[in-house]
């Protein structure tokens, strides 16, 4: 039996940051509860309440919700309306398919002045002849019944026929009730004729019967038998098909749509998830670890955690080069490198991944590395056996020979000639030259420096010619 309990109703109050005080709103539907408890003291101020799908024998604890303007209880086991004077600011109440055949008892919510909306379809009251006409009449501040609006007309006929209709809706609800009488007295006893059965069936079971039996000379211990196995697959396909037996036989037997068949539907099924939970616990056994090297010592690839890897084979330095994509936020103590000859094993959060090497290589000068930036692993690994190129010894016949006649393609290195003169030291003062000024400008003049022309050798001196100057 669900109860409700206030980790319950926090865990429904997510959307209130899980404060149960000032809790406006919740929703308890399919959570099997048969009581309304708790809500009253714990949640005061509630405006809505789901209460759906249940099974709630009984409208209680929710008298002291003076704010509670929307009830949901649809889909439960309740018989009676009642226990609903305090709720003062109810607006509507949802009893659809419940087992109200005591139409009488809304009465009760004459005190609802605010109540607008009710819905009582699926009940058995819903039957009855003049049902509506009564509802109508009794409850003068309804404007909705059964999600069809109550007219002024149809009130003032209801008043009208109210004391006809109040006989005759009498005598049905009398009838209804001697009916549930029968159906409780029937679903006791058989619930008792099971109860014996059950007690039967456990009697005849062989167990320990409450003695204690001790042989004092007997100091040779009882051979353990081991279970033959046939005998074993035998004895579960009997209860397999004892208990497939017993199922369709629950389902195939006709009942009436009561509470008690109900709540015996409800208990039938929960030991029937129980029992399944509890046989495949027994039946879950734990993984059997994964093939690494088979019996024949033959070493397998496995990648478990289906990881990106390359393998390069570096000749240059000759070695091998593992890079593996492990996750880059996973810790570096979730990772465990194994290095053998003739293969390399990574265990990832405890998934194996192993590869198999070309070629031997040497673990104990291999070295892991984890890339700060990307996560990856990087092992390197030197090859056991390198590929060493030696130099022959020559006889000292061939190289004098060879420094006599060396050979046309060796390289023979020329040596630059320099010019003595080109290596006297510079003359500094003449790094930088002169600037010559120009004229700027039609009026500007300057006086540029001429050199003596007449003592240069090519000088002619023409008379015809003006001098410059």
């Amino acid at each position: 039996m669900v109860r409700v309990s206030e980790d319950l109703i926090r865990r429904r109050a997510e959307h209130n940051n899980c404060e149960i005080f000032s809790l406006e709103e919740i929703s308890l539907h399919q959570q099997d509860l048969e009581r309304i408890e708790h809500i009253d003291k714990w949640c005061r101020e509630l405006k809505i309440l789901y209460l759906q799908n249940n099974l709630i024998g009984k409208i209680e604890n929710v008298s002291k919700l003076k704010k509670l303007e929307y009830l949901n209880l649809a889909l439960n086991n309740i018989e009676k309306i009642e226990n609903l004077e305090g709720c003062e600011s109810l607006q509507k109440l949802d009893l659809t398919v419940n087992f109200v055949g005591e139409l009488s008892s809304i009465n009760s919510l004459q005190e609802n002045l605010h109540l607008r909306e009710l819905y009582l379809v699926g009940n058995p009251c819903a039957e009855y002849e003049g049902y509506r006409q009564y509802v109508v009449a009794t409850l003068p501040q309804l404007k909705w019944l059964d999600g069809k609006e109550i007219e002024r007309s149809e009130r003032i006929q209801a008043l009208q026929d109210y004391p006809q209709v109040q006989g005759r809706m009498k005598e049905q609800q009398e009838a209804y009730l001697r009916k549930r009488a029968a159906e409780r007295e029937e679903a006791r006893s058989k619930l008792q004729g099971k109860q014996k059965e059950s007690r039967k069936t456990q009697e005849k079971k062989p167990g320990f019967d409450r003695r204690w039996y001790t042989d004092i000379n007997n100091t040779i211990p009882d051979p353990v038998e081991k279970p033959d196995p046939t005998e074993q697959n035998g004895d579960e396909t009997a209860l397999r098909k004892a208990e497939e037996e017993e199922e369709k036989e629950f389902w195939s037997q006709p009942s009436q749509y009561t509470p008690e068949s109900r709540l015996e539907t409800h208990r039938y099924l929960e030991e029937k998830r129980k029992s399944k939970e509890s046989s495949s616990e027994g039946e879950l056994k734990k993984k059997p670890p994964r093939t690494l090297i088979t019996a024949e010592g033959r070493v397998l690839n496995v990648n478990e955690s289906k990881l990106d890897f390359s393998l390069v084979d570096d000749e240059e330095n000759n070695q091998f080069v593992l890079d593996l994509a492990i996750y880059r936020h996973l810790d570096t103590s979730l990772v465990d490198v194994d290095v053998q000859p003739s293969y390399i094993k990574v265990l990832v959060k405890e998934k194996p991944f192993q590869l198999v090497l070309p070629a031997e290589v040497k673990p104990d000068s291999s070295s892991a590395k984890r890339s700060q930036t990307t996560g990856h692993l990087v092992v390197t690994m030197p090859k056991a056996i390198g590929v060493i190129q030696t130099k022959r010894a020559k006889s000292p016949v061939v190289e004098e020979q060879t420094r006599k006649n060396p050979p046309k393609c060796s390289k023979t290195f020329e040596k630059l000639e320099v010019d003595p003169k080109a290596c006297s030291v510079p003359d500094f003062a003449n790094i930088v030259q002169e600037k010559k000024t120009q004229a700027q400008g039609p009026l500007q003049f300057h006086k540029n420096k001429v050199k003596d022309t007449e003592d240069s050798e090519d000088f002619i001196d023409n008379t015809d010619v003006p001098p410059l100057m």
